[in-house]
Formats: C-alpha cells, sequence, structure tokens
C-alpha cells in the first residue's frame, strides 16, 4: 500500500476505522507525544471527541538510544523488554538511572504541554490511546497498564502502522486494536510515512488549544 503522506493524513485514514466510537460522549483520544499527537488530533475531529496527551517515554539501551529496553509512563509505570535487557546486560541500577532521567522529561512535558491543567478523568471512559506506530509496542504498553489505573472501561489501542506480531501482542491486553496497516515485513514506523518529520512541542500545543477550543 502507498504510504501516508504525513502523520495528518494518517490520522483521517486511522479516523475511518474508528466510527464505532464517533459521537459517544464517553469517548476520550489520548495522544502519546510527540508524533501521536497530529494523527490523535485528526481521530478526535472526526469522533467529535475530547483529545488530550497521555505521556510515555520510551528508555532507550546505552549507545543505542533507538532501540527499547522499556517505556515509562505518567504514574511511575515501567514497563520493560526483558529480552533486550538480558542481551545487552543492562544491570538494575542502569534501568533505573535511564527511567530517573526519563521521567525529568516526563515532568517537563506535563508543564509544557497542559500548563498545570489536570489531566482528564478517565473512569468509566472509552480511552482510545493514539500513536503514530508501533514497532515493539513497549511505549503503548506502558501506556495501557497506566492506563488500566485509573479505571476506564474500556482501552483501545489505535495506530497508523504496526507489525502483525505487535498488534498481536497488544491485542491480549487491550479490548481492541485498530490499525491501519501492518506490511510484512516490517521496517520501521517511518518508512509508513512520506513525511516523518519530528513533531514539535510547538506543534503539540497548538494541535490541542485547536482540539479544546473546538469543544468550547
Amino acid at each position: 500500500m502507498a504510504p501516508f503522506r504525513d502523520r495528518r493524513h494518517a490520522g483521517r485514514v486511522l479516523a475511518g476505522l474508528c466510527g464505532a466510537y464517533s459521537g459517544r460522549g464517553d469517548v476520550v483520544v489520548l495522544a502519546l507525544p510527540r508524533g501521536g499527537v497530529p494523527v490523535a488530533y485528526e481521530v478526535a475531529l472526526a469522533l467529535d471527541a475530547p483529545l488530550d496527551v497521555f505521556l510515555v517515554r520510551k528508555l532507550g539501551v546505552p549507545h543505542q538510544e533507538e532501540l527499547a529496553l522499556g517505556a515509562v509512563a505518567s504514574g511511575g509505570v515501567i514497563v520493560l523488554n526483558d529480552g533486550v535487557v538480558r542481551r545487552h546486560d543492562i544491570t538494575p541500577d542502569e534501568v533505573t538511572r535511564i527511567a530517573e532521567r526519563e521521567r525529568a522529561e516526563l515532568a517537563r512535558r506535563e508543564t509544557a504541554y497542559r500548563g498545570g491543567r489536570p489531566p482528564p478523568p478517565l473512569d468509566g471512559r472509552t480511552v482510545l490511546l493514539v500513536d503514530d506506530g508501533l514497532a515493539t509496542g513497549a511505549s503503548m504498553r506502558a501506556a495501557l497498564e497506566s492506563a488500566r489505573q485509573h479505571a476506564p472501561s474500556r482501552v483501545v489501542v489505535t495506530v497508523p502502522a504496526a507489525p502483525r506480531s505487535t498488534r498481536s501482542e497488544l491485542a491480549a491486553l487491550a479490548d481492541d486494536v485498530i490499525c491501519a496497516r501492518s506490511p510484512s515485513p516490517f521496517f520501521a514506523v517511518g518508512a509508513a510515512y512520506l513525511d516523518f518529520a519530528q513533531t514539535t512541542d510547538a506543534e503539540v500545543v497548538e494541535l490541542l488549544r485547536l482540539a479544546s477550543k473546538r469543544l468550547t
């Protein structure tokens, strides 16, 4: 299949698969920043649902930061990829050090994106967790575990692209998985896009502002 033009285009395609959640008062769309925000904005717009962020940070292997040994989410939830940790002989002290650094970045982003505004209540809600794509799924697993602590009625993983193996793993954890494309072989999330330029903090803040303004 042809790649998505950019994240906004991917969001519009993905929104077309989310019709069952349209116009429902219990739905909230939560984006994993930063790349998930432009995707989630289009999903929230199509569903007439509120948009917010759910903060998760990948924990990168030392000197190979692109390789995830796990992820940390707001609320203190840590998910580890045990196979990666073993293969790279990463000690518990190293995991703690990396997680503390990423928690500091989570706190910075909480302030930058929300400006003191509290996160939306999730109890009894249907939560669509949205990212721009999945590879290992570590960040999404952390988001799922953290979201479950807030007693939502349903948690739905919602992404434009992911490998079939990751989709299957998350299907065992989430109430539903909505994924537009699962190419095989799956090389990287960026391969699903023509334009995969990094999303900036300023773009995140602006899209959250627009989404909030739309519902007021």
